[in-house]
């Protein structure tokens, strides 16, 4: 697999979004770890998770356990995964996500994962979401304090804006090395992010990448097409479908190569739940489109 630079580790330029094996219709553990081990065999070194991704109001953490599992039972080397755990969530009873930015929560949180990875530092800790009651520096104040203390190697942040970007950049200088946003065919929001990343040489790990494409593992199960003539290639989308039916790939492979085309700062992170999809999300990093075909992905605009 091709890789990509994430601060000074070299990282496979497609990672594995973990979060799908612990939520709502995760599968059973066994499928679970096959599909770690199925990334990892593909050339995945990039695993992300977060102390957040777990059923409602149950077991916190349980995704970071099962990553930590993934690796220890995994029959070949690991010396080169980078685990990133996010912290600053919560999943209370009621299925929602809520937000904590407290630097007393997330220095906690951030040793609460320390202990679930095994680990004797994360390799990348990123804030899950800015706390709008908790000055931004507050918060990244403490990503810097984990940093000087040994707990975690490098530190992110998630969900946020070129400014917040730019402060947390003043409060950690080269030491932020990722951003990790909501990115996809739907949804382009984030593009000035994005610019701002490639241009500050920091990370840029899209969320939820394959949106437009396929349905993420919050949206619910797929719905069938309501009318003959409202196949894939016929929707807002249909770039995508007939280009990696002329290449005979996925659409999904299609658009993680398209993502990594729009710059070298990005690093998708795709959701996978069993070893089939993921083998097909890692392939997309040796899939190179042409200019011609860019050019027809490109005019697709999401919001």
């Amino acid at each position: 697999m091709r890789h990509r630079t994430l601060g000074e580790v070299s990282v496979g330029a497609i990672g594995l979004g973990a979060m799908p094996l612990s939520i709502e219709g995760r599968p059973d553990e066994a499928r679970a770890l096959a599909t770690v081990h199925a990334a990892l065999d593909a050339g995945v070194t990039l695993l992300d998770t977060a102390d957040s991704y777990h059923l409602p109001g149950a077991e916190p953490g349980h995704n970071e356990r099962l990553v930590a599992r993934a690796l220890a039972t995994y029959g070949g080397d690991t010396g080169d995964v980078l685990v990133t755990t996010k912290g600053g969530r919560g999943r209370p009873a009621d299925g929602s996500w809520t937000v904590t930015g407290s630097p007393r929560h997330l220095k906690s949180a951030a040793r609460a994962s320390l202990k679930r990875l095994g680990v004797d530092a994360i390799g990348l800790y990123q804030l899950h979401k800015p706390d709008p009651s908790v000055p931004f520096e507050e918060s990244v104040g403490a990503l810097r304090e984990l940093l000087d203390e040994g707990t975690v190697r490098l530190a992110g942040i998630s969900n946020t804006t070129t400014a917040q970007i730019r402060a947390a950049r003043a409060v950690l200088g080269d030491r932020l090395v990722s951003v990790q946003n909501q990115y996809s065919p739907a949804v382009r929001d984030s593009e000035d992010v994005l610019r701002l990343c490639a241009e500050l040489g920091i990370a840029f790990l899209p969320w939820s990448p394959l949106g437009g494409i396929s349905r993420s593992s919050l949206d619910g199960p797929p719905t069938a097409p309501s009318a003959a003539g409202s196949g894939p290639e016929s929707g807002p989308f249909g770039a995508f479908h007939a280009v990696a039916r002329e290449r005979g790939v996925s659409p999904q492979q299609v658009c993680l190569a398209w993502l990594l085309a729009r710059s070298p700062a990005v690093i998708p992170i795709p959701g996978a739940s069993r070893p089939e999809t993921i083998r097909d999300s890692a392939a997309a990093a040796d899939l190179v489109l042409t200019p011609q075909e860019l050019a027809r992905l490109d005019t697709t605009t999401g919001r």
